[in-house]
């Protein structure tokens, strides 16, 4: 399946820090059709580093979308019945305006003058979106980690507008050390001397920083287990140590590899918006509990968890079921075994295959 990226721009956007960015586009891809009552639309929510190709074969870099294991024909998210849409969240670097974009008022890139933005001004981007489609209704929205965040906040500010949701290893608010890790990535790129206060576009980038953030990240993307099975103490090409600082073991050979390949296609500057706002989400905020967040809340919910997973661990999971069932709301939550640690829900996909396909079948008999 070849799919192509399209562009939609909207005149302005209000945001939560009462900052108005005008104008703003939204890049977004599709799969499957739209039926004749609307009724099929699920939303797909990508994870901090994703974009709007999620499946398919890319036009523009023949590259698979990064949940195409999940997302096609027959697949977990069934485009012969299901007609599924995914953005590029505001504040991003792949189509969608972010730090990267032109200021038209200065002709310049917005740099660190982008506004700082929250969860909540992604999803009431994308529901600028979904309007243009006449999609008034969804039948689920889903993401893992940041995209299960946007998730729950979409469950919980549109409540009429969404029937199911499915947030997958995911929390409504960051604890300490996850806001933790996320600040020592921003540190390693402010620290870069070619970061230059943000204002690197045009020049050299901030490379070697947002490399060693991108490998810190990585490492809490992975489990224990995953990385003694993956890497182990193995030596990179040699049987003995170098003993210098080049590399030695195969993990430091990996590490370094990602934070290269991600300098190629990430912003420096959009990472530090997009895990600002991360840090900011706070579902609470404005409710005075979880269980009165979710008082309004209309959708059934599906909750997925994976034991290995130590960045978003199992408990921050449990808090949402618990405070959706003290109010009764219609949920389910099952822990899947893995080895694959938050990284499981991209790549261990069997069970949370049947998992959702049971769910949105059993949904969608109930808006027909």
């Amino acid at each position: 399946m070849i799919v192509e990226s399209n562009v939609v721009r909207f005149d302005c956007i209000q945001l939560d820090n009462g900052a108005t960015l005008a104008p703003v586009d939204v890049a977004y891809e599709t799969y499957g059709e739209l039926n004749e009552r609307k009724t099929n639309g699920i939303l797909i929510l990508h994870a901090f580093s994703g974009d709007a190709h999620a499946a398919g074969i890319s036009h523009e870099t023949g590259k698979p979308g990064w949940w195409d294991n999940m997302i096609g024909p027959g697949k977990a998210f069934d485009t012969n019945r299901y007609f599924v849409i995914c953005s590029n969240v505001l504040g991003g670097c792949r189509g969608t305006t972010g730090p990267s974009t032109v200021n038209p008022e200065t002709g310049c890139p917005y740099a660190m003058s982008f506004p700082v933005i929250t969860m909540g001004d992604m999803v009431r981007l994308q529901k600028m979106l979904l309007d243009s489609f006449g999609i008034e209704r969804l039948l689920s929205v889903s993401g893992g980690s940041m995209g299960g965040m946007q998730a729950l906040e979409w469950a919980v500010s549109y409540p009429d507008r969404v029937v199911s949701a499915i947030p997958i290893a995911t929390t409504t608010r960051h604890s300490a050390q996850q806001i933790a890790f996320n600040e020592v990535g921003r540190q390693a790129i402010m620290a870069d001397p070619d970061w230059n206060e943000g204002n690197y576009y045009g020049r050299k980038p901030p490379a070697r920083g947002l490399a060693v953030a991108r490998m810190v990240g990585h490492i809490t993307y992975m489990s224990d287990d995953s990385m003694r099975e993956k890497f182990g103490r193995r030596l990179r090409g040699k049987e003995n140590f170098g003993f210098d600082f080049d590399v030695d073991f195969e993990v430091e050979s990996y590490l370094r590899y990602r934070g290269s390949q991600f300098v190629n296609r990430f912003d420096a500057n959009s990472y530090l918006y997009i895990t600002k706002a991360m840090d900011y989400f706070d579902l609470v905020n404005g409710h005075g509990s979880l269980a009165a967040a979710f008082e309004c809340t209309r959708a059934r919910f599906l909750v997925t968890s994976f034991s290995s997973d130590w960045l978003y661990p199992s408990y921050q999971s449990q808090e949402i079921v618990r405070a959706l069932r003290s109010r009764n709301r219609d949920v389910a939550y099952v822990e899947l075994l893995s080895n694959y640690g938050h990284d499981a829900f991209l790549v261990d996909v069997a069970e949370q295959t049947d998992l959702i396909r049971g769910f949105l079948a059993s949904t969608y008999e109930k808006v027909q």
